[in-house]
């Protein structure tokens, strides 16, 4: 198979290079020049054998593979209601606005942290959210949050702009839905 894929390639350049007007991009590094196909440039910037410039601008990535996110601290909130129904129902609005802001592009990372001092309950890192105005506007369709029952701290964070792309394998890891 793969003699066979080596031909049709050589005879795909061949048919390409007889005809100007038709540039080849066997590797993405060929390009046009006045109705002659040549190899293009290297781009001596780049110092990473691995990088994907389609990958790094799907991802928003800067030239260090990083981008700007909002990091969110939710703590405990001020509301200390015992009402069991109340409480049900607001986390459960709380994991359906995660799974909701997951769907629309918005949250890459919600988890819950462990026992601490500072009444920390949990993390989440918003994506494609310009500010932390907008961020506290997606915060307010938390019914935990608009209930009282947590709190939010914003914070800007730099991280990898690869970061989303754990979200297809982490939605085939799970057993249970929570």
């Amino acid at each position: 198979m793969k003699h066979t894929q080596i031909i049709i390639l050589m005879l795909l350049t061949k048919i390409a290079l007889a005809q100007p007007d038709v540039p080849v991009f066997l590797d993405g590094t060929w390009e046009m020049d006045n109705q002659h196909v040549k190899p293009a440039a290297a781009d001596t910037s780049v110092s990473n054998p691995n990088y994907d410039r389609a990958l790094a601008e799907k991802l928003g990535a800067d030239d260090y593979g990083m981008k700007r996110y909002i990091f969110v601290i939710l703590k405990t909130g001020s509301n200390t209601t015992t009402d069991r129904e109340l409480i049900s129902e607001s986390f459960r609005g709380h994991m359906d606005n995660i799974n909701r802001l997951v769907e629309q592009g918005k949250l890459i990372v919600a988890g819950p942290l462990g026992s601490n001092d500072h009444q920390y309950r949990g993390i989440f890192i918003l994506n494609n959210v310009d500010s932390v105005e907008e961020a506290a506007e997606l915060m307010q369709t938390d019914l935990a949050i608009k209930n009282g029952l947590l709190d939010v701290e914003f914070l800007n964070w730099y991280g990898s702009a690869a970061l989303p792309e754990y979200l297809p394998a982490s939605d085939k890891v799970w057993k249970l839905k929570p």
